[in-house]
């Protein structure tokens, strides 16, 4: 893995890319130019059903929603309060997926850490591996002490790769989350520190 970043000032985040070969971890902005173009990806990921089920992409669904995303994203970045990346292929350029990290406590060194993939991105690892790079990253340029990892009690395939991705479970979280105007629901808290050994990219 080689990493690249423009600044690596102490607990905030700085756009960087993440090359892991096959597939790189590249800033969500206006600036991220997609195959197929950045605006259609982030509407086909905010249609795509599993998506939708786990991890709504509030009013990404048209073009107008889909840049006030990309907006946000800068605005972030700017901010260093949110470190999102797309996940995209390193041969044609196309998105794969997401992973974000977020400032929990930033005072305190605490994160959370969030991803989703595409539907023909999934079964590969991506999901492990984007997370692991992306948690390793912001431990060395960030000053990451404790990164949290959510997923609601019935999402069995983010539970999976928060193990894999070396995230112990702590405990289930009572009615915790919502999704959209719908009832709350229990959630699992996975998370790692920085002093636990690091886990291999695979």
């Amino acid at each position: 893995m080689t990493i690249s970043d423009t600044a690596t000032d102490q607990r905030h985040f700085r756009p960087a890319v993440v090359d892991l070969g096959d597939v790189q971890l590249r800033p969500w902005g206006r600036a991220l130019d997609l195959t197929g173009g950045t605006v259609a990806a982030v509407i086909a990921a905010a249609v795509d059903p599993e998506i939708a089920r786990w991890n709504p992409l509030l009013d990404a669904t048209d073009p107008a929603g889909a840049e006030a995303y990309l907006d946000r994203s800068d605005a972030r970045w700017a901010e260093g309060s949110t470190a999102s990346f797309a996940i995209t292929d390193t041969a044609d350029g196309t998105l794969c997926g997401n992973v974000a990290l977020l400032w929990t406590d930033q005072a305190d060194g605490v994160a959370m850490v969030g991803y989703w993939l595409l539907r023909a991105a999934r079964g590969r690892g991506l999901a492990t591996r984007a997370t692991t790079a992306v948690t390793r990253w912001g431990v060395r340029t960030a000053g990451l002490r404790r990164i949290e990892l959510y997923h609601d009690v019935d999402n069995q395939a983010s539970c999976h790769v928060a193990t894999r991705a070396g995230f112990p479970y702590e405990g289930t979280l009572r009615a915790s989350y919502r999704h959209g105007d719908g009832p709350y629901t229990n959630e699992h808290l996975h998370a790692r520190l920085a002093t636990d050994p690091e886990v291999g990219l695979g």
